[in-house]
């Protein structure tokens, strides 16, 4: 039988691959309380500038900062979905936190997946490139690749070059591209585009396959701050770095 979704993986398993996302998601918003959402400090200063510069009303700046903060979590969960969906491809698997992201389970190809091109500075940069050599030294067979989803350009190449001052290069390390490696994992040429063009359709299928729960309150620091302030008579924001950093000197006159 044809698949409904994309030909290189089961419409069940996108299916999974779906929900385990919107798991992540829900978590994701259902975490952004007050506590949480103070968790890391929050930049009032910036805020500041923000609201005077982008002429926005202080209610919207923090619905916005609090959706930063869901979106940061959220990016992770991305490229954990790029894994899983490219685990499901036949004699593909997740490495399940075992050092690498894919490998082939006949052992000639492991991979390792960023879902930027930029999210690594020189130093894991480096470290990432002894990993994949190890593992290009221990078994002799395997094709090694760093993973970049988005990246700048398609490619598939060799990863060599200068890091932190030292010249690196191995004959079976690679580079790649998102779209790259879709298509040598999976055989088709546009694997990564069929993914794109059926996802609206397999999450709308996917949310009307279940009960959600319209009683989740989400996201209710802004609601926690804004009755704080209807007793201490501060505006959102000097509420917000009262609360922050009343211990520094001269703010606990706010």
């Amino acid at each position: 039988m044809k698949n409904k979704y994309v030909d290189f993986i089961s419409d069940k398993h996108l299916i999974t691959c779906i929900a385990g996302l919107h798991k992540s998601y829900l978590k994701a918003k259902k975490n952004i309380t007050k506590s949480s959402f103070y968790s890391n400090k929050v930049d009032t200063i910036k805020l500041t500038f923000d609201a005077k510069f982008n002429n926005i009303d202080e209610e919207s700046l923090i619905q916005a900062e609090i959706l930063r903060q869901i979106d940061k979590s959220i990016n992770n969960s991305i490229g954990t979905f790029h894994e899983q969906i490219l685990g499901g491809i036949e004699g593909f698997e997740v490495g399940n936190l075992s050092g690498f992201d894919i490998k082939a389970t006949n052992e000639t190809l492991f991979a390792d997946i960023k879902n930027k091109h930029n999210t690594m500075n020189s130093s894991s940069a480096e470290a990432l490139f002894q990993k994949l050599a190890r593992y290009a030294d221990d078994y002799k067979k395997a094709k090694c690749y760093w993973v970049q989803i988005l990246a700048k350009n398609s490619f598939n190449e060799l990863w060599k070059g200068e890091i932190n001052g030292k010249e690196y290069s191995h004959s079976r390390v690679f580079k790649i591209s998102g779209d790259q490696f879709y298509s040598l994992l999976s055989g088709q040429d546009d694997a990564l585009f069929q993914l794109y063009k059926i996802l609206p359709i397999a999450i709308k299928d996917y949310l009307n396959s279940i009960e959600q729960d319209k009683s989740t309150k989400s996201n209710s620091a802004l609601d926690e701050i804004k009755k704080e302030t209807k007793s201490s008579k501060r505006s959102i924001l000097d509420q917000i770095t009262f609360e922050n950093y009343s211990y520094y000197l001269g703010f606990d006159k706010l």
